[in-house]
């Protein structure tokens, strides 16, 4: 039976706990850091570097957010991770956890202190547990190389479904922090879902090891019970849309809540992953991928429609339904391989083939397409069928944010990008007001995504002079997806750079409920200081 008492245990001796509980009590702050230097050399065998040259490389992420930290911790066990957090939380020294710095809000952004990067987190190995679909993995690890060890090691016939773009540098301690999504739509898209159990440890250095139902809130909250006391912990408990949401952390209104929910997609103001235990997917017996040009956006939309509508096994049953919208053709490589004659948008659609033939189920789908009335000429749809088609398409796919990133610098700016989810009943409005938004005020942009979930990526490039216009724009998108239901965030969460949205999105008191929530564990706020929620003295 599920419990809502949590059972904490200590990583550290009682004499380590002793020693660090001295060291604090005679120094406070980060000028106690040469010190903690000395003290992790010699209790734990542990390098805290100082060096500037050294820490400035792990100060920031991909939001290229400006960034600082006095020093770096690189923990290589389970046991000097909970060191470094019970020595910086007993100093009272913020401290910033750091994955594959792949993230685009700032959540691995340290603004001072101790940054604790995981890349050395990689033992033990990453083991597959053929008879139960599972992998234990450690954190540190690159969720691709995760992904490729659970093919070998089960000859192929197990594979993990979670295949978000920054896959080759995001770790899965990382993916799981921001509850990563890839392709694949739906629920099952997300790596929330395949979670099993968590070796969790706390602002402390306190661990917590739960499984998927084993701890869940009573009357909204959970007790923390450890060595050194219980302390109740209240969960979050405003309303979530349910739809593919990466926008803060999980809540329950009806005051029940799984424990583990609530630290996958936290951006770790709760703590930090030490090691996971995933469900895995039989692999399939190969994939049918599909690339298809229509005239315009209106032809796509009524097509998602359709799908909707006529998919007896619905969307889920895709591993992929990506868009190409508005100016993609401009920004994309390859583009003339694709695209047919002046068509404006495409989509790209991956169904995993089980009893069926790739050439069957290709057969199916151009009946569908001619049955859905949507514009869709044979002639326009492509089989990527071959290794070199399906080269040429990923470097297509991958080439717009870089070709756009490249404009834009020329242009003296940088990218301004959505990460919106609607509900499917407001797509239409939604996509009709956004494109007005930005056309109104003569900004270029274009706009891809994950159609399945109507998630899509309106990245604004603008001229210098009109970047004030263009962060205007992006507010007014951000508030009319809330008015319609939706979440600012589908895929790469809050961290730094969008606390403002989440405040749109859920209110002050959802943000209020979140640093109780917090301060529970993280009285001061020293872990992941200003991720989510701001900090407050």
């Amino acid at each position: 039976m599920p419990g809502n008492c949590i059972q904490c245990q200590n990583v550290l001796t009682d004499n380590e706990c002793a020693r660090i509980g001295e060291f604090a009590g005679g120094h406070r702050g980060v000028g106690a850091l040469p010190a903690m230097t000395r003290f992790m050399r010699d209790v734990f065998a542990a390098e805290l570097v100082l060096d500037q040259d050294i820490v400035a490389g792990f100060a920031h992420d991909s939001s290229n957010l400006p960034g600082r930290a006095d020093a770096l911790c690189r923990p290589q066990s389970e046991r000097e991770l909970a060191a470094i957090f019970r020595l910086c939380f007993s100093c009272g020294i913020p401290f910033t956890v750091s994955g594959g710095r792949s993230a685009l809000t700032g959540s691995a952004t340290p603004e001072s202190g101790v940054v604790i990067s995981m890349v050395k987190m990689i033992s033990p190995a990453v083991k597959v547990d053929p008879e139960h679909q599972t992998v234990v993995t450690p954190v540190g690890v690159i969720l691709e190389d995760m992904r490729r060890a659970v093919l070998e090691q089960s000859n192929g016939k197990l594979y993990f479904p979670v295949d978000p773009t920054s896959r080759a540098d995001a770790s899965v301690g990382g993916a799981m922090a921001c509850n990563a999504s890839g392709f694949n739509p739906g629920e099952a898209g997300a790596i929330r879902h395949w979670v099993e159990a968590v070796d969790f440890i706390l602002p402390n250095g306190m661990k917590i090891s739960a499984r998927r139902g084993q701890y869940v809130s009573g009357n909204g909250c959970f007790i923390i019970d450890s060595p050194e006391g219980s302390r109740s912990l209240p969960v979050p408990g405003y309303p979530r849309p349910k739809i593919k949401n990466a926008g803060g952390p999980y809540s329950a209104p009806d005051g029940a809540l799984d424990f583990v929910d609530l630290l996958i997609g936290s951006e770790g103001i709760f703590g930090a992953f030490s090691a996971c235990e995933l469900r895995l997917a039989q692999s399939p017996a190969g994939y049918l991928d599909l690339f298809f040009s229509m005239p315009a956006e209106e032809n796509a939309v009524a097509f998602l429609d359709y799908l909707r509508s006529h998919l007896s096994a619905g969307l889920g049953q895709l591993t992929a339904l990506e868009y190409f919208g508005v100016n993609c053709r401009k920004y994309m490589s390859h583009e003339g391989n694709l695209f047919r004659g002046t068509n404006q948008v495409g989509v790209y659609i991956q169904q995993p083939l089980t009893e069926k033939s790739a050439e069957d189920a290709a057969l199916e789908w151009l009946e569908l397409f001619a049955g859905a009335n949507c514009g869709i000429d044979e002639d326009a749809v492509i089989m990527l069928d071959n290794e070199r088609d399906r080269k040429i398409f990923m470097e297509a796919r991958h080439s717009m944010p870089a070709n756009a990133l490249e404009v834009v610098q020329h242009r003296g700016a940088y990218t301004i990008m959505t990460d919106t989810v609607v509900p499917p009943e407001h797509f239409r409005e939604f996509l009709k007001f956004t494109h007005h938004a930005i056309q109104s005020e003569g900004l270029d942009y274009l706009s891809f995504g994950h159609f399945g979930d109507c998630h899509l990526h309106f990245t604004i490039l603008p001229e210098k002079e009109k970047l004030v216009k263009a962060v205007e724009v992006y507010d007014r998108i951000i508030a009319e997806s809330a008015r319609l239901g939706g979440v600012y965030s589908g895929e790469h969460g809050t961290g730094k750079r969008k606390r403002r949205d989440f405040l749109r999105c859920y209110g002050p008191e959802a943000a209020e409920q979140l640093r109780r929530c917090k301060a529970a564990v993280d009285p001061e706020f020293l872990l992941n200081r200003g991720n989510v929620i701001e900090y407050a003295n």
